[in-house]
């Protein structure tokens, strides 16, 4: 009996792309205060946000911590509009943030009331520069079009983009009605969560086609349909993307706290990231008590840059540490390194373009520790339990020297500052 040999296990088979999809083609919005204009959608880069949790009444504490977030790299801040208190204190807030240099534009988070304290408010509608609409919050029965309609009039007068945010927790009651109903009366009605998700497109859909009759420029609209289960958001937002060319803010709300926070929210963005959907990110983490709120900026950047699709700052590589490392050394030097780094980051921006792309390695023990270090611009091999106490030192590959002693730390740091200085400094 004759056998058929087995193909061999590459033959014929087309190599697999690399990297991400290609970007969504999407209109591209201004979102800009004074000098500083930040393109959204288009041939921007995929652009990172955040939000306040303080008080806005409170002009002093939120102005600080708007600079804080921007200081951390965040693009665009959302800030809560709730109450008349609130509105009056934006330009407050504006001009406190415009006297230390700081130009980051200001997102009006509004919800049921949006369109009085815009209307009494006009320091406030000047003062922001762009609008979030939740069009589920906007009114019910027949306030609904008349105050929504009020909101639009304001971006029109100002000039100001607008996000229409639907939330599942806050979606149009009437308008997920109406599709129940429909549903109900087909042959195959679909799945509750088929028609939860259907409902938050349309309300997305149905607003941005409301606003553009009432004058709003097309391509000043963004969209959002937020949810907080993982595979919920991911389909929403392939379903959204083939059915409009607005630019798109992903994430997921209510990700919750910690390591759950985070994995939750890099998950759900990843996949739609990689398929090459998404224009704004916004990691939307339950702080822990006393934690900094800028903590949901880093893990937002860090997403894009593992990614590979943007550079914020240099990464260190580090190994996760196994029984041939029982030292604390390299973990301690891998923590002061980064940290130190990111520090340095809001003056290397504007002193040594290009240092963002930087990879430091530090590496505990010689198992992998001197070929990782030669794959990075910078990378040191500190010894594991046992080894001889030397750490050597590789520059773009090369070993450059052998550190020993008590200053380890110290002296790599000073040969990082030497190589940023060396490699990434004004010609």
């Amino acid at each position: 009996m004759s056998k058929t040999p087995f193909a061999h296990p590459n033959a014929c088979l087309t190599p697999l792309p690399l990297g991400p999809a290609p970007k969504r083609k999407t209109r591209q919005a201004s979102i800009a205060w004074k000098t500083n204009i930040v393109t959204v959608g288009g041939d921007a880069p995929v652009r990172v946000q955040s939000m306040t949790n303080t008080d806005t009444a409170d002009v002093i504490a939120t102005a600080i911590q708007v600079k804080e977030l921007a200081r951390a790299g965040s693009e665009i801040v959302r800030i809560t509009v709730d109450t008349p208190a609130a509105a009056a204190a934006v330009p407050h807030i504006r001009e406190q943030l415009d006297k230390m240099d700081v130009l980051v534009p200001l997102v009006g988070d509004f919800h049921y009331n949006g369109h009085t304290l815009l209307k009494d408010f006009p320091e406030c509608a000047m003062a922001l520069s762009k609008y979030r609409i939740n069009p589920g919050n906007v009114g019910k029965g027949a306030k609904r079009d008349t105050q929504f309609a009020q909101m639009i009039e304001a971006a029109c007068q100002y000039d100001k983009p607008i996000r229409i945010g639907v939330n599942w927790g806050s979606l149009d009651q009437d308008l997920l009605a109406s599709i129940m109903d429909s549903n109900g009366a087909l042959a195959n009605p679909k799945t509750a969560q088929e028609v939860m998700i259907e409902a938050l497109i349309q309300s997305a859909l149905q607003s941005t086609e409301r606003a553009i009759e009432l004058g709003m420029n097309p391509d000043q609209i963004l969209l959002s349909c937020k949810v907080s289960n993982v595979q919920d958001l991911v389909a929403v937002y392939r379903d959204l993307s083939r059915r409009c060319d607005n630019p798109l803010h992903l994430g997921l709300t209510e990700a919750g706290m910690g390591s759950k926070g985070i994995v939750s929210s890099t998950a759900a963005m990843a996949i739609l990231l990689q398929e090459g959907i998404g224009d704004t990110i916004r990691v939307s983490l339950t702080p822990d008590p006393g934690a900094p709120r800028e903590n949901e900026v880093i893990v937002a950047q860090e997403i894009l840059q593992t990614m590979g699709l943007r550079n914020f700052t240099p990464m260190v590589i580090a190994c996760p540490g196994c029984g041939r490392t029982t030292s604390t050394t390299f973990q301690e030097l891998a923590a002061n390194i980064q940290s130190y780094l990111r520090q340095q980051m809001p003056q290397w921006k504007k002193t040594h373009p290009g240092v963002e792309a930087m990879n430091v390695a530090v590496m505990g023990c010689i198992v992998n520790g001197p070929g990782e270090s030669k794959h990075a611009n910078i990378g040191i091999s500190l010894p594991g339990t046992g080894e001889t106490p030397a750490a050597p030192v590789f520059v773009d590959g090369v070993k450059v020297k052998t550190l020993r002693g008590d200053n380890i730390a110290q002296d790599f740091q000073v040969i990082v500052d030497d190589y940023v200085n060396q490699h990434y400094a004004p010609k």
